[in-house]
């Protein structure tokens, strides 16, 4: 999926030369936690997060160090702090050039992105001009439409075995060799031993995403590596 598949394309957003008072009040009326600031012509230029504003003279939160420590950060870095936290303009306050992407950006690149500079959200733009917005909420409202839901009954306990076998074959993690499967009226019994305890609920979630099965029951044995010492399965019954 894509970008254009997603995101939001009608945005709030704020100019530069708008109030920080107008920001705050424009994010708690609509509920939302960040503005793209955009100029009168459509073209991004920054953002401005809730968390532009924990920081704030107004309600003394201003961030205060022991006089030594000030000395090493420097004047340069306290006068950019006290812009912050006394600015009366967004333009002041906000993020310039923040992160980017367009409508045909892929959403796996997305939520790259959003993890590695964790950020919520992400300006959608055309060349320099703002289109829209994706955030977290967007891929979970994706993912809340296409999540696929199994069916009551599909197929034959043979074939549930052979699909969950199949998934199992697929996944690196899966300890395919030492793991046995079966299955009879829609439940699935897992057998055998595993060398990671994560490995047991992987196994359980791989089984309960199979369509058709109705039950999952654990009889793993984790063997802890060089140890010797054995564990039997934590619970015995897991629902799908």
């Amino acid at each position: 999926m894509k970008v254009q598949d997603v995101m939001t394309r009608k945005v709030l957003s704020i100019e530069p030369n708008a109030s920080v008072l107008q920001a705050v009040r424009s994010m708690l009326q609509n509920r939302i936690s960040g503005l793209p600031v955009v100029n009168a012509d459509g073209t991004l230029v920054g953002i401005v997060t809730e968390g532009d504003f924990l920081r704030r003279a107004e309600i003394t939160t201003e961030r205060r160090r022991p006089r030594w420590l000030e000395f090493l950060v420097g004047p340069g870095r306290l006068a950019d702090e006290y812009v912050h936290t006394h600015a009366r303009k967004i333009v002041d306050l906000m993020t310039p050039e923040p992160y980017t992407v367009t409508e045909d950006t892929p959403l796996e690149d997305v939520v790259q992105l959003m993890e590695k500079h964790r950020i919520k959200r992400l300006p959608v733009v055309r060349g320099k001009l703002l289109v829209g917005i994706v955030s977290r909420a967007n891929l979970l409202h994706a993912l809340a439409r296409l999540a696929p839901t199994a069916p009551a009954t599909a197929g034959t306990d043979l074939t549930i075995r052979s699909n969950l076998l199949t998934e199992l074959e697929s996944q690196k993690w899966a300890p395919v060799g030492s793991v046995n499967v079966t299955v009879q009226n829609g439940m699935v019994e897992l057998w055998g031993t595993i060398t990671d305890e994560r490995e047991r609920q992987a196994l359980i979630v791989a089984a309960q995403n199979v369509p058709g099965v109705k039950e999952v029951r654990d009889h793993l044995v984790w063997i802890a590596p060089m140890s010797g010492v054995i564990i039997g399965p934590s619970s015995e019954v897991v629902a799908a």
